[in-house]
């Protein structure tokens, strides 16, 4: 028998971070570093969500633009761009957000369902919606993001690449 302790739930951490207005939230568990912009090396047939790829102490990792992802204006690349790098099945990868916010605590228990809302925002990259100090923050489901198609044509085009950009 299942029994629910509700009460005791252990709430589930998130990096929360802002992207065109809205505030999103990512589990803190996938996250490995935030780090500023860097240049990155583009890979050729990339999708262009595809930024392209970085040499991060030897590990070759995409990087996509989480706007361009979701359909969203592309915003220039500066000094306060940020690049989230997360970790899915052993893999990483970065995500290019507006800023990062905090790291917030969010019960389970609070976590709705994704509306479908049309053709605006992709849902298929949420894995929930919570309120969180009167704010709401998507929950985005980061195995989703990197399609295994994306990371085919990746690890296809990567041999063609001749110098990956080295991050400071």
């Amino acid at each position: 028998m299942h029994e629910n302790h509700a009460d005791t739930a252990p709430t589930v951490q998130q990096l929360t971070f802002s992207l065109a207005g809205e505030e999103y939230g990512v589990d803190i568990l996938s996250v490995r570093e935030i780090r500023g912009w860097s240049r990155v090396t583009r890979i050729p047939q990339a999708p262009a969500h595809m930024l392209g790829v970085l040499n991060l102490r030897g590990a070759i990792v995409p990087v996509l633009d989480l706007r361009l992802r979701f359909g969203l204006e592309r915003e220039g690349y500066g000094d306060g761009t940020v690049m989230i790098v997360v970790a899915v099945a052993e893999r990483l990868f970065g995500i290019v957000v507006d800023a990062v916010s905090d790291v917030v605590d969010i019960d389970p228990a609070a976590i709705k369902p994704v509306p479908d809302m049309g053709a605006i925002v992709d849902t298929r990259y949420l894995k929930g919606l919570a309120t969180h100090v009167e704010r709401m923050v998507m929950l985005l489901d980061v195995e989703k993001l990197m399609r295994p198609e994306d990371v085919e044509t990746l690890d296809a085009a990567l041999p063609d690449v001749r110098e990956v950009e080295i991050a400071a």
